[in-house]
């Protein structure tokens, strides 16, 4: 795959190649792999080793040059060489090689030199991620199986890739006829220069009539991976630094990559821009955007990138601004290549990397984003969708579960290929949470009760109503452990914990509740009528737990629903400990209690309460007292004494 799409642009720059007197052609070849004329610097390089030259420098570069355009049989042919004449390279030269190797079926002697590269560079994320997952074939043929894979129609002998659905089209890159007779080509890839292209899509993806995309977008230079909001009128597309006709070089007068954005007025894009973020001396690509349309996900090499490119995001403000981008960190992104971000209205991050382990050059990996932002484990999407060659530039729908993808696997057209798939089987395993909810006493069902769902830290994670038949679900995850919340109007509110299974299918959990039955009074403890016995606190301390949160978000409502009731809250130890130290903790933790609720809104005037320690203990539990756990447990209590209503 050409590595302007993959914004290697300012790898070389991470080597220092030593300066080796070389023949006349070797020298000139020098010049043109370090311009990033790989094409040309492998014809004249190989033409020299033909004739029996042998050099490390020029092994390395040779390896290089059709690494970098992602030839990778030959990378492995010449990296060969460059091993068999100097065993000990650096480190990314073992993880280049076994990357090579991979592509042609080599995994054994691929592994053996991963292992090398752990040895030399373990602190490396990579090296890490080869460490922990020695069985990264066996779990990638677990996630494989589930793709049916065909050619997507719209390929030629050229480069084709990078898709994006736009109203009833396909819209994607291709270094196919420009559309004159002079072909200007790119001196890294020998390949045409790129543009965007349409299909109409028809039933089951079959692709139509193909034509170019718009004049405004297309330019003389790369154009490719375009965006497009949900109303269809901005895109953000990846293009050569190259605007109004002029064209932007870096401190090395190499062109770079940024991403642009048009917007479609009167029924043709105009109004081409760079965003903010971009800039002449790092390159930007390959636009994503969350679900709502208010984070931008991309790739780059900018300042603070881990590897070869990273993943960022950007927050997309209401005014059209954008924030600062943040790198997406260590679980996504490796010290090598991670590009073509996508992600699906299920909130999956869907990438293209050679970091995480795969089965050879770019594989497509996926990581559920959460609700705080942070990645589930990243998971390689198996075989079918990946080959031991590059595989990137993933979408799907997420209704249909067809979408497309871009290989330059053994059998296509052209230097890379388009290939339409339908996804039979969900990577993820997924169970849907169920039950009825019902009248404890009369069994009868109760609609319009409010459902929470909560995870083990009790986040909330969402939120339903029960139907008018009572029931009520949620999709959650396999093997995970939830606390579900039911409330309804005269009905004491209710939480049930539940362990989801660990197999595709459904859980059941049925919830029944009981009317309210308990009226208080001045004096009642408002404790009872939730089944509240105590606050619970860590062992010897006065912070709130998340348990206690629950209860007291209970005094919170009943607080908030009577807007005159003034507590005197109590907290009570049992025997065991000193009478002073257990005065002192009661008392810090009825403080604690007092203090959360104040915090969440309830007025200090209303509230007041001690620590009573051991001096009122309710049975026969004190100092040398022989009890059982439970009997010294019904000392250790909290008490919300009604003072007024």
């Amino acid at each position: 795959m050409k590595n302007y799409i993959l914004l290697c642009v300012t790898i070389v720059s991470v080597f220092s190649f030593s300066s080796y007197a070389q023949k006349a052609k070797v020298t000139a070849a020098d010049k043109k792999y370090d311009s990033y004329a790989y094409i040309d610097a492998i014809k004249t390089y190989e033409r020299v080793a033909a004739k029996g030259y042998k050099s490390v420098d020029m092994f390395k570069k040779l390896g290089n040059s059709y690494y970098f355009n992602s030839n990778l049989d030959k990378a492995a042919k010449w990296y060969g060489e460059l091993f068999a004449m100097a065993p000990d390279q650096e480190p990314e030269y073992y993880y280049r090689y076994a990357q090579s190797l991979k592509s042609i079926g080599q995994n054994d002697k691929a592994n053996e030199l991963m292992e090398k590269f752990y040895q030399k560079a373990g602190n490396e994320n990579r090296a890490k991620l080869f460490e922990k997952n020695k069985n990264y074939l066996a779990k990638i043929k677990e996630n494989s199986g589930r793709y049916q894979v065909e050619d997507a129609g719209i390929n030629s002998k050229y480069s084709d890739y990078g898709t994006s659905f736009y109203k009833n089209q396909l819209v994607f890159t291709s270094a196919r006829d420009t559309g004159s007779l002079f072909h200007r080509k790119h001196k890294w890839t020998g390949q045409s220069f790129t543009n965007l292209y349409t299909a109409d899509l028809g039933d089951e993806m079959k692709t139509g009539k193909i034509a170019k995309f718009s004049k405004i977008i297309n330019s003389r230079f790369n154009e490719s991976t375009p965006v497009f909001t949900k109303d269809g009128n901005t895109m953000y597309f990846t293009r050569n630094n190259f605007l109004d006709g002029k064209k932007g070089k870096d401190g090395n007068k190499v062109t770079l990559v940024k991403i642009y954005k048009a917007k479609l007025e009167n029924g043709k894009w105009a109004n081409v821009t760079e965003l903010p973020f971009d800039s002449d001396q790092y390159s930007t690509a390959h636009p994503a955007l969350s679900p709502d349309e208010k984070t931008m996900y991309f790739a780059s090499d900018m300042p603070g990138t881990m590897g070869q490119s990273d993943l960022f995001k950007v927050k997309i403000n209401d005014d059209g601004s954008f924030g600062t981008p943040e790198n997406l960190g260590s679980t996504i992104n490796t010290e090598g290549k991670e590009t073509f971000p996508f992600v699906s209205d299920e909130n999956e991050l869907y990438f293209a990397s050679d970091g995480h382990p795969g089965l050879g050059g770019l594989d497509v990996f996926v990581s559920k984003i959460n609700p705080d932002g942070t990645f589930d484990e990243v998971q390689n999407v198996g075989d079918g969708v990946n080959s031991p060659k590059d595989d990137f530039a993933y979408i799907i729908n997420t209704k249909t579960r067809k979408g497309y993808v871009t290989s330059n696997r053994d059998g296509g057209q052209g230097y890379d290929d388009i290939y339409k798939f339908l996804e039979t089987r969900k990577l993820k395993c997924e169970q849907e949470l169920y039950g009825n909810v019902t009248d404890f006493a009369t069994s009868q069902v109760l609609p319009d009760t409010k459902i929470i769902l909560f995870d083990n830290l009790f986040n909330i994670l969402n939120t339903t109503i029960s139907d008018q038949k009572g029931k009520y679900s949620f999709a959650v995850d396999c093997g995970k452990t939830y606390n579900v919340r039911a409330s309804k109007d005269n009905y004491t509110t209710k939480e049930q914990k539940v362990t989801v299974k660990k197999e595709n299918g459904k859980t059941n959990l049925n919830i029944t509740l009981e009317k309210e039955v308990c009226k208080v009074v001045v004096g009642d403890n408002l404790g009872k009528c939730f089944g509240i016995k105590m606050i619970y606190f860590d062992f010897d301390k006065s912070d709130i737990r998340i348990e206690a949160a629950l209860d007291l978000e209970k005094i919170l409502d009943v607080m908030n629903q009577y807007p005159l009731m003034k507590l005197d809250i109590r907290s009570h130890t049992d025997s065991r400990g000193t009478s002073k130290y257990n005065e002192a903790l009661s008392d810090r933790r009825a403080k604690s209690t007092i203090n959360w609720l104040i915090k969440n809104g309830v007025d200090p005037s209303r509230l007041i309460g001690k620590g009573y320690g051991e001096t009122q203990l309710v049975n026969k539990c004190s100092d040398g007292v022989l009890c059982t756990e439970e009997e010294h447990q019904l000392n250790r209590r909290s008490e919300f004494i009604i003072t007024a209503l």
